[in-house]
């Protein structure tokens, strides 16, 4: 059995970087799909995105922390080398750093993950640093923060303007003094997160923050191609399961219809 990677393991991929490749990090919540990449990718993040690709809300805000634990634990159990890292939902942390408690050492101590991702930058340092100093590992994340697009008004890139730029900066700097082990940047310029990544004594994982992080992160189900039609840029598609599981059905049902299904083969005898 392969040691599982640790906090200690990540932040010093910053560090041998020019000994090691890129992190490969990949948002995953079923046991099926953990079991098929546990000796593949060094991160999984069991993320709120469930919310949209597991049960099909429009966002991630009805994501609650037992759905989280729910799926966080099946992901461990099926796991041994990944680290794992499970999304603080919203609603679960904003109010105080010591609900923030409440709902992280809930979340670890009953899925056994690692370490809690939460959104936000410098406004959520506070909380940060009361999270890291009671013995709970953070991983943060900053650029565009899918809890909040009801204020941003949809999935917007972040940090275009020089001034939008440097609030990215300053939250990155704020959530690193506040004790995060690393960060996710999603939707920024490539600009502004060579200056992060360059300026971080932890390492920057980018989706949609172009080609200098640290590591990189997207959704298992975009690169599938089991996510809706929708394709944002900064995803790759490797495979296109959802037409293979439509073609596959189909021909289920023909099969069936047809009555070429189930044949002799599929069926069991009396031993009379």
């Amino acid at each position: 059995m392969n040691k599982r990677l640790s906090v200690r393991d990540i932040r010093k991929f910053k560090f041998t970087m020019s000994k090691q490749k890129p992190l490969v990090s990949l948002v995953c919540y079923t046991a099926q799909m953990a079991r098929l990449i546990n000796n593949i990718v060094d991160i999984i993040l069991v993320g709120d995105s469930m919310g949209m690709t597991i049960y099909g809300h429009e966002n991630t805000l009805l994501v609650t922390p037992q759905m989280m634990i729910n799926h966080g634990k099946a992901v461990v159990s099926s796991t041994s080398r990944p680290h794992i890292v499970v999304d603080l939902p919203f609603g679960s942390y904003e109010e105080s750093p010591e609900k923030a408690f409440r709902t992280a050492s809930r979340i670890m101590k009953h899925t056994g993950a690692q370490s809690v991702k939460l959104e936000g930058g410098k406004e959520f340092a506070e909380t940060i640093y009361f999270l890291s100093q009671r013995g709970v590992p953070v991983m943060g994340h900053i650029g565009l923060m899918p809890q909040r697009i009801q204020t941003l008004g949809g999935f917007i890139t972040q940090g275009k303007t020089q001034e939008a730029s440097k609030q990215v900066i300053e939250d990155a700097k704020a959530i690193i003094d506040a004790g995060v082990f690393s960060m996710v940047i999603e939707a920024v310029p490539e600009e502004t997160s060579n200056i992060i990544t360059k300026n971080s004594e932890i390492p920057t994982i980018g989706i949609g923050a172009g080609r200098t992080c640290d590591g990189q992160i997207l959704v298992a189900h975009d690169i599938l191609g089991l996510y809706g039609d929708f394709t944002p840029k900064f995803v790759k598609k490797y495979a296109e399961i959802d037409k293979k599981i439509t073609d596959a059905v189909t021909q289920y049902a023909d099969d069936v219809r047809n009555k070429k299904f189930p044949t002799k083969n599929n069926i069991f005898k009396a031993s009379i």
